[in-house]
């Protein structure tokens, strides 16, 4: 069946097109703990007249008022119980009678409004009896068992769920504690969140009536809050309509200025030939020729939309206010159309997206591309199914399965080409998760705008195959913590697609993720982490770590946490610097010069069983350089003529220095943990130095002594196996490029160095569950 997007119901447009100044829409304003007292007290509606109500209430005839409800309601139900909706109207103008909105109208008109609105979109008649009632608990004498025992539990669930708490009980907390009741509420069952979206776009209908102060308040909190929600809920209708009237009440000349704008476009074009229509009816022709049943329509843009294009832009073009709708009967028809758009008329790169294979996280679906359709003229289109229509306008309320999103919803059968899920979401299972671990209202309340002020969402896959959504913008921090807190506070890095990344990285849709944690006790987050983390959950847990564990006082502490604070510049961290002492002649001899003392180069740092090479320096001492040291082979090339050595058999058993470099990624009490497995070895720290962290991994550098010449593998081994140590080798000679590490420092990493050949990491070197290194390595086997 073909449908015109005309034909679906709509929500009228609520601001008029103005010329010359910006009509703000009439106001209402909730009834406050005052009012509710004094309503209460003029309704005395007690337990009989409430049962009087029912009974009276069950006749066939419907009030004249519910004549357009009942309409509207049966063009997407026609067999509905409109008995019900009659017995639900009456109670509500009952217990209402007597009570004024601000505007002066009498109460009952905005139930009434609220619950048309919800007919628009195709709700079912629970929902319409509960939005009749929704005001009822809290603004009348009747109570929730009351509606309980005349309308079911559902009704009463629905009912409870928009009602706000007492600010008398909850003080300033009121607000946000009635949204986190409202959270829990829509987690059971989603049609919560849908009537109070009606609710408030009725008020906001009517705003005008309230006062200034009053007037910026609510829109503020209907920008952060409600919108963000209706579009995850997919209620399009709903969602632009309140940023239209939000954008005039928080800023009514920009709105005017905008509305005049779109009025003037609408002039010229019903003046002249419009673009946009000229080109619509070109494509309905080529999609009559191919055979391919379809509706196109012009779909305005609303005034948001053009202000925001317009603060891009210097001059709109009439594609700017609008594009392109087409409406299909099958999924296989919208790609159908998309080989017409391209086939004839010219598409922009980068403008096509596929949200048909891919759903946005709202359930929305759609082919989006845009094309020329004239000299300088580019257009937008849209392709889409009925079904996908409907769902992109009305969003959770369309659903084959209104109501409850949880287990029963996911059961129903759907196409196997819909990809669009009834379930619970993400952003809802995450707001469900982390409100419980927010007792205070003021964090929670900060921590659900956060949260909702993210535009989309993207879903991640860990090594285990578990996927993960998360909002767009999170780094590898959100994931960590999405595992659960203690893999969070374990976690030291991770590997993006297969590759080490700093925790800092930002994701993108699909991508694999594999955290690496510390075995042991967990070291827990860095401060640095909060600036990364995008997930109310992470940052909760993380601010509270540190308020229990305060940082330590001692600078190398805090060098070995992570990145540096920006207002500390790389070149100016400081070094912690142990003073060398005096290297000791070594036991080494120069057949050529028998009796002459040889020393050991501090550049190079030679050991048993390196290779040798000696050059004669002042005081007639030989200096020991290992034979690929590049400050040694600069000497022979200068014509210095070099001196063979070699180590005596009876060599001294210590006296031996040596520089060792660890390659980490930086977390808390590194570089305690690495001297303390350096001397648990029997070496003697001669000098240390770390280098100012690089996306959060980090480089110590340690000369040591060494107890004896073979204590060397054994000191390396012990550095590897501390958390996060992910390489170890000897500094190589000075100038020589790194081979293996990709390092340019100077320092040829772990180049030729044959002592340390036992002491190689595995592969890949690291787990996903725990950073500890293999020991194994082949025999033979050289860096």
């Amino acid at each position: 069946m073909n449908i015109n997007a005309g034909d679906l119901p709509v929500i009228p447009p609520v601001i008029p097109l103005d010329g010359r100044r910006a009509v703000l829409p009439p106001t209402a304003a909730p009834s406050g703990g005052g009012a509710l007292r004094r309503a209460r007290a003029r309704s005395g509606l007690g337990r009989a007249g409430f049962a009087a109500l029912l009974v009276g209430a069950a006749r066939p005839q419907l009030p004249d008022a519910l004549e357009p409800l009942v309409r509207a309601h049966r063009s997407h139900h026609p067999r509905a119980d409109t008995a019900l909706l009659g017995r639900a109207y009456a109670v509500a103008e009952a217990s209402h009678r007597g009570q004024t909105r601000k505007s002066g109208e009498p109460y009952i008109t905005h139930p009434l409004a609220v619950t048309m609105i919800l007919a628009q979109l195709g709700a079912e008649t629970t929902a319409l009896v509960a939005s009749l009632l929704h005001d009822t608990v809290e603004d009348t004498a009747v109570t929730l068992d009351q509606v309980r025992e005349g309308f079911g539990d559902e009704v009463a669930y629905l009912v409870d769920g928009v009602t706000k708490l007492e600010k008398v009980d909850f003080g300033a907390a009121a607000e946000a504690e009635t949204f986190r009741k409202m959270l829990l509420a829509t987690g059971e069952d989603v049609r919560v969140m849908v009537i109070k979206l009606a609710d408030r776009l009725h008020n906001m209908r009517t705003i005008r009536h309230m006062k200034p102060a009053s007037r910026v308040r609510i829109a503020k909190v209907t920008r952060d809050v409600l919108i963000p929600l209706a579009e995850r809920l997919g209620i399009q209708v709903v969602k632009t309509e309140l940023e239209d009237i939000v954008f005039a009440t928080l800023h009514p000349e920009e709105y005017a200025r905008t509305r005049d704008l779109i009025a003037a476009r609408e002039a010229a074009q019903a003046e002249a030939v419009d673009p946009l229509g000229e080109f619509a009816g070109q494509l309905r022709r080529q999609l009559r020729e191919a055979r391919i049943a379809a509706e196109v329509s012009v779909r305005p843009r609303h005034c948001v939309s053009v202000h925001r294009t317009w603060m891009n832009r210097s001059e709109l073009t009439p594609s700017d206010f609008g594009r392109l709708l087409v409406v299909v009967e099958e999924n296989a028809d919208c790609y159908a159309v998309l080989g017409e758009l391209h086939t004839c008329w010219t598409p922009l790169p980068g403008e096509f997206k596929d949200f048909i294979a891919g759903p946005k996280f709202n359930l929305y679906q759609s082919l989006h591309t845009a094309v020329t359709s004239g000299p300088g003229e580019v257009t937008e289109v849209l392709v889409r199914t009925e079904r996908m229509h409907r769902i992109a306008e009305f969003g959770v309320v369309a659903l084959d399965t209104p109501g409850a999103c949880g287990a029963d919803a996911a059961e129903v059968e759907r196409d196997e080409l819909d990809r669009t899920d009834p379930a619970r979401p993400g952003w809802l299972s995450r707001l469900l998760d982390w409100q419980r671990e927010t007792p205070d209202a003021d964090t929670f309340w900060s921590a659900l705008t956060a949260d909702l002020s993210g535009d989309g969402e993207l879903t991640v896959v860990t090594e285990g195959g578990r996927k993960l959504q998360l909002p767009v913008g999170s780094s590898c921090v959100d994931v960590a913590y999405a595992l659960g807190e203690d893999v969070g506070h374990r976690c030291i890095g991770a590997r993006l697609n297969g590759r080490l990344t700093a925790l800092s990285t930002p994701l993108h849709d699909g991508d694999s993720v594999d955290v690496l944690t510390e075995t042991g006790e967990p070291g827990g987050p860095a401060p640095e982490w909060l600036a990364h983390a995008r997930t109310p959950s992470a940052r909760i847990a993380i601010e509270r770590w540190l308020a229990e564990h305060p940082a330590a006082p001692a600078e190398a502490e805090l060098l070995a946490t992570g990145p540096l604070p920006g207002s500390l510049r790389a070149a100016e961290a400081p070094r912690p610097q142990l003073q060398p002492l005096p290297q000791p002649a070594a036991a080494v001899t120069a057949a050529a010069l028998p009796g002459a003392p040889v020393r050991l180069a501090r550049c190079c740092t030679p050991v048993p069983p390196d290779d040798l090479l000696g050059f004669a320096i002042r005081g007639g001492a030989v200096a020991a350089h290992r034979r690929d040291c590049r400050t040694g082979i600069g000497m022979a090339t200068a014509g210095r003529p070099p001196i063979e050595l070699s180590w005596t058999h009876d060599a001294a058993p210590s006296g031996y220095r040596v520089t060792v470099r660890a390659d980490a990624l930086g977390r808390p009490r590194l570089l305690a943990d690495l001297t303390a497995a350096m001397s648990a070895t029997g070496v003697d720290i001669v000098s240390a130095s770390v280098e100012p962290p690089q996306e959060l991994r980090v480089r110590h550098t340690y000369t040591v002594e060494l107890p004896d010449s073979g204590a060397l593998p054994e000191l390396m081994r012990a550095m590897l196996r501390v958390a996060g140590v992910y390489d170890v080798y000897r500094a190589g000679p000075q100038g020589v490029e790194s081979a293996g590490n990709g390092d340019t420092s100077g320092d040829a990493g772990n180049g030729d160095d044959r002592s340390g050949a036992a002491v190689r990491p595995s592969s890949p070197g690291m787990s996903a569950d725990t950073a500890t290194f293999s020991e194994t390595v082949p025999p033979n086997a050289s860096h």
